[in-house]
């Protein structure tokens, strides 16, 4: 066997491999002995025709399929293997034969999707916005009392109009241009004012209402809406109200803090609510200012990304939305039933996402590179020790006890984290 390589369009690589006719001799006779089990002939039992009787019942070519097969799946992976110097696969190949003859062998194509090279126009000297999230003595009193929402109690309200924060009980029917239309019906449903649970202009409409009253509400599905045939359309939906709940909240009150939080004071939780919400705005502007400063280089950059490249992305992220699904009881399969729409449409809706998760990666991973940004073997120590020692254990003993994949982890955030520190420190940040 022997072979080579050329660059092909939209960042693939062809691979030409050639097989001798006694390589490809040899693949024929074990295709024989793999599938003949599956073959009839009169006057054979099943499985015992010699591959002479079953060329001439079957055709010559009826061990073809196999023989490719054996001859490509023996060899492909030791070029991928020899070439990953030069190309990186990112997806299945697609194969063709070129050449078939008895007395020169075998000649297969496979057109392989690789990682490409992306031109960066420039990854230093950009003005880039900066994020910065502050908590306020407000957000600390409304993160402070979200701890009542546990102990709160519903009562009925009979004597005012429901408003945001209720929780109401309807019959309600939606139609279009005056036909109904499924899942656009129900009945005694508990619909929480201000939750966003429907569509816009839905539960704003509802406000106001009394117990027994009746109303019809005029509203207009958006744009994406996921069921097609109900995108920026206008529908009505005639409503009646049955009751109204709303949340009766207890006293926060160092005692009650003694007992459901683990603080002394009033005043010690909310510094820990404090505490808590500024880690998380920290956490928030660092994300958001690492995203900017990607999606900045990111349009400068250019790159022929094989489609492959971003099936696989959208993959990934099906994947995730159906882990989610799966959380709260339900099957993506129910949940592309329940909003009319096929796996093919589904999986559209990721596929921009999609190509600029995997140009971040890309980008990220030529200024790697380029820059010889590496996780040093002492960085790598550290790190792992930091682990050890917040649970417990000395760095020896944790690492008998971690996955190896945990410190190729560990490498990754050790580059990432330095990759971002380099970005901050050669491009202009900005806050608002």
């Amino acid at each position: 066997m022997n072979y080579k390589t050329a660059p092909a369009e939209k960042s693939t690589v062809k691979v030409t491999i050639s097989y001798s006719k006694e390589e490809w001799d040899d693949a024929i006779n074990k295709a024989y002995v793999r599938t003949r089990g599956k073959y009839s002939v009169p006057g054979f039992r099943k499985g015992k025709a010699p591959k002479p009787v079953l060329e001439n019942f079957y055709g010559k070519g009826v061990f073809f399929d196999e023989a490719f097969n054996i001859l490509f799946s023996g060899s492909y992976p030791g070029i991928i293997e020899k070439e990953k110097a030069n190309f990186t696969a990112v997806g299945d190949p697609s194969l063709s034969v070129d050449e078939i003859s008895d007395e020169k062998g075998v000649v297969l194509t496979a057109v392989v999707p690789v990682k490409p090279d992306v031109e960066i126009g420039s990854y230093k000297g950009l003005k880039i916005k900066k994020y910065e999230y502050n908590v306020t003595d407000e957000d600390v009193e409304k993160e402070a009392k979200r701890i009542l929402l546990s102990k709160a109690e519903d009562v009925d309200v009979t004597d005012r109009p429901c408003k945001s924060g209720d929780t109401v009980k309807i019959d309600f029917s939606g139609s279009v241009d005056g036909v109904k239309f499924p899942g656009g019906t129900a009945e005694d449903y508990d619909l929480e004012l201000g939750s966003g649970a429907f569509i816009p202009g839905f539960e704003e409409q509802v406000e106001g209402m009394k117990v027994g009253d009746e109303r019809d509400i005029k509203v207009k599905f958006p744009e994406d809406y996921q069921a097609a045939d109900l995108k920026g359309k206008e529908a009505v939906f005639s409503i009646k109200l049955h009751s109204i709940k709303a949340k009766k909240y207890p006293e926060l009150t160092d005692e009650f803090v003694k007992a459901n939080a683990g603080c002394e004071t009033v005043e010690e939780y909310k510094n820990k609510c404090r505490e808590r919400l500024e880690r998380q705005a920290a956490s928030k502007s660092l994300n958001e200012t690492e995203n900017s400063i990607i999606k900045a280089i990111c349009a400068t950059a250019k790159a022929e990304i094989p489609d492959a490249m971003i099936e696989s992305e959208i993959d990934k992220m099906v994947q995730d939305f159906s882990y989610r699904l799966m959380y709260q009881g339900i099957k993506l399969e129910e949940y592309l039933q329940y909003m009319q729409t096929t796996m093919e449409q589904f999986r559209s809706q990721f596929k921009a996402n999609a190509a600029e998760r995997v140009m971040s990666t890309l980008v990220i991973d030529k200024i790697v590179r380029t820059e010889k940004i590496k996780a040093e073997a002492e960085e790598v120590e550290a790190k792992i020790e930091e682990q050890a020692k917040s649970v417990g254990k000395t760095a020896e003993e944790y690492k008998k006890s971690m996955d190896p994949r945990q410190r190729e982890y560990i490498e990754s955030d050790i580059v990432i984290t330095k990759l971002f520190d380099f970005l901050k420190a050669n491009n202009e940040l900005y806050a608002d």
